[in-house]
């Protein structure tokens, strides 16, 4: 039996810990053979997972706790300690290395970690199990040399390869101080060592890793080894065509020279993803929350994405930002649409714990939800009622405009004249929650009779163009129900040709779909 467990609870299953991983493989080497990881997923009954753990007997549970399961993990600390006092309990994790005093599970715990654990997080274990007993409670992580640190790469089990999403990081830090990001702390960006990271990579890809999350907050800042990285997956890809692999990244918008885009365009449709933080086009809201981005360069690097190579876009925005309304978040968001990403991701603003955004609360009235996630629930520029609709909004976004499943409807949604496209769909998303008073657990069928209602009524659009664009839309997305205008005698199509793109997320595949209709069209 491990006297040590790490555990967390993770978003989903696909989403294996790495911060887990490199905590385990900085643990000294007797250490290490006495600890077991042991990761759960948010929803999961507290009894249940209190029970699962106590099986182990183990002296020690170490959690990573963060703004998604913190909730959760309070109540399965405050479980274990009434039942199982003599277990000691360490957390650490970014949504409890600030504020510290003020949160229920610190008080619960018997340590904390705070910042980066990697080394501490060993020296504590080790005191716990072989003594001294710390009398501290708060250990604040200790810096260190990444080229001393024990990468954690080896630690994936074959099961995280074959069935979950593998995170990895060729970097560690970040040089921007945008104030509502966790990552405003960091003094800059520190990369690994190159070679030492690709070869784990390779090992990685040997052993059959496919699906590569890169967290790494600023991929593109460094253009040498971003071009060595990239140009590591594209060997692959083109050595093995018929089975390739799939890399994720964030990109910096405005940072984007002719020698990384050549190397850009040479991937194949289902390779590659860019996640690409704008939050906002406001250059006054930019300068609020210390945000430097160079507007122009960024639209003229996503008009070249868009127009010259296969790489999947997914772009932020963020609204409740101080000083932005309601319809100045509306012209980022068509400004947005007109430069054509795959995916827009409407988000809300977090007060996350420690982040500099706090400075803003009184001068712009920032209200905050007191529980996670923090997100804001007016300021003097949003009610509570407009953020209620920009949350419904970017749920049916989600729902409709990002899923690749209305992708010939869509364009009917959005049409800009005589209103913009935020406008338009501003107007379905509210008079979907009026006729059906939710956001989630929408069957599909009835989301896309929804939206045909919608289009030659308030959206007064034709009935023949509404019908057209979904039904092709609808038999394409494979669902077997009817619509209420629906014929006998539609099949679904075949899309058979997609089975090589295995490692290729589902939503991506579907936009790639929609893009192969396009072009045999």
């Amino acid at each position: 039996m491990p006297q040590l467990i790490l555990s967390t609870l993770n978003a989903r299953y696909a989403h294996a810990s790495l911060g887990l991983r490199y905590l385990f493989a900085n643990l000294d080497d007797d250490l290490r053979n006495q600890t077991k990881i042991v990761e759960f997923v948010i929803g999961s009954k507290t009894e249940t997972l209190v029970e699962q753990l106590l099986a182990l007997s183990p002296t020690v549970i170490g959690f990573g706790v963060y703004i998604w399961n913190v909730e959760e993990t309070t109540k399965l600390v405050a479980m274990l300690k009434t039942v199982a006092p003599e277990v000691r309990i360490v957390i650490g994790g970014p949504e409890v290395s600030f504020e510290t005093k003020e949160q229920r599970i610190v008080a619960l715990a018997d340590h904390v970690v705070t910042g980066q654990g990697d080394v501490t997080f060993n020296k504590l274990a080790r005191a716990l199990l072989h003594g001294p007993r710390p009398l501290m409670k708060v250990h604040v992580g200790e810096e260190f040399e990444l080229d001393d640190l024990k990468l954690p790469y080896e630690h994936y089990t074959d099961e995280d390869i074959a069935r979950r999403h593998l995170y990895v990081e060729a970097s560690r830090g970040c040089p921007f101080k945008c104030e509502f990001c966790l990552s405003a702390l960091d003094k800059t960006a520190l990369p690994f060592d190159t070679q030492r990271f690709l070869a784990e990579m390779a090992k990685l890809y040997d052993r059959g890793a496919r699906t590569f999350k890169f967290v790494d907050r600023t991929f593109n800042l460094n253009v040498k080894t971003s071009q060595a990285i990239l140009e590591f997956f594209l060997e692959r890809i083109e050595a093995k065509p018929d089975d390739p692999c799939f890399a994720h990244f964030e990109l910096v918008p405005d940072h984007l020279p002719d020698k990384l885009k050549d190397t850009i365009a040479r991937f194949p449709a289902g390779t590659l993803q860019f996640e690409i933080g704008i939050q906002t086009w406001n250059p006054t809201v930019q300068g609020h929350i210390s945000r430097k981005q160079n507007n122009d360069k960024a639209k003229d690097n996503l008009r070249w994405l868009h127009a010259n190579t296969h790489a999947h876009m997914h772009v932020d925005l963020i609204a409740g930002l101080p000083g932005e309304s309601l319809a100045s978040f509306g012209e980022g968001f068509d400004t947005l649409a007109r430069l054509g990403p795959h995916e827009i991701q409407v988000g809300v603003l977090k007060r996350l714990r420690g982040t500099p955004i706090i400075r803003h609360t009184d001068t712009f009235a920032m209200r905050y939800n007191p529980e996670p996630p923090y997100n804001i629930l007016s300021n003097n520029e949003l009610s509570f009622a407009d953020v209620q609709r920009v949350n419904r909004f970017a749920r049916f976004w989600d729902l409709i405009g990002n899923s690749g499943r209305f992708t010939n409807t869509l364009p009917l949604i959005l049409q800009e004249a005589p209103t913009s496209a935020f406008s338009r769909f501003m107007a379905l998303a509210d008079w979907l929650y009026a006729e059906t008073g939710a956001t989630h657990q929408i069957a599909l069928e009835r989301l896309f009779d929804l939206v045909y209602r919608w289009l030659h009524t308030d959206g007064a659009v034709a009935p023949e163009a509404a019908q057209q664009a979904i039904l092709a839309d609808y038999v394409r997305s494979g669902s077997k129900g009817r619509l209420s205008f629906m014929t006998r005698g539609l099949t679904v199509a075949d899309d058979s040709r997609q089975a090589g793109r295995h490692a290729t997320p589902a939503r991506q595949r579907r936009h790639l779909i929609q893009a192969d209709t396009r072009d045999h069209s």
